[in-house]
């Protein structure tokens, strides 16, 4: 008996589809690892802790960055994933051609999909040279932030993060894009 083969799609097929009409206004999908991903509804929780990273990112960054919530990363030829929060550089309007490829700092708030969070997206976001990941834990209370991109010593085309830390509420986090700026944990959680 043979393995069940998936049919992985390219961020290019993806983009046909959507342009076809294949997907609603209100299919909430997104391409990870060349998969197509349904995204949960978000409860009121998880909608307040997007709204408070958003807050709190744009009073640190300020200018010069666009603080994006739930739109497009263009990562790979598979992957177009739509973060809670983006931090990417530039404006709104360097990005009308076509989505940014990659971020100074992404944010997941993480419910019911914080295994997904630590692992398929964590592996995506390596793989992109994303430098600084934070999860908002949601049922833990807490902040886990990766950084340090790398690929598997064992095995060389999985990605992952070298640094893993895990913050309480009373900690600071410090973004790598923002060496001179600090965010309290407390104030990313609802």
């Amino acid at each position: 008996m043979s393995p069940v083969q998936l049919r992985r799609w390219t961020r290019e097929e993806y983009d046909r589809m959507i342009d076809a009409g294949v997907f609603r206004e209100d299919d909430n999908v997104e391409l990870v690892d060349g998969e197509i991903v349904t995204m949960t509804p978000q409860k009121s929780r998880h909608a307040t802790a997007v709204r408070l990273a958003e807050i709190a990112l744009r009073r640190v960054f300020g200018d010069g960055v666009d603080v994006r919530t739930q739109l497009p990363l263009a990562l790979d030829a598979i992957s177009e994933p739509e973060p809670d929060v983006g931090v990417v550089v530039g404006s709104p309007r360097d990005y009308v051609e076509q989505h940014p490829t990659t971020a100074l700092l992404i944010v997941e708030v993480a419910d019911s999909s914080l295994g997904f969070d630590r692992t398929t997206k964590a592996r995506v976001y390596a793989r992109a040279g994303i430098d600084d990941y934070w999860i908002v834990n949601l049922p833990d209370r807490v902040l886990e932030v990766r950084r340090s991109p790398a690929p598997s010593i064992s095995d060389p085309a999985d990605w992952g993060y070298a640094i893993v830390e895990r913050l309480e509420p009373s900690d600071r986090i410090v973004p790598l894009a923002r060496p001179d700026a600090s965010i309290a944990v407390a104030d990313l959680l609802p």
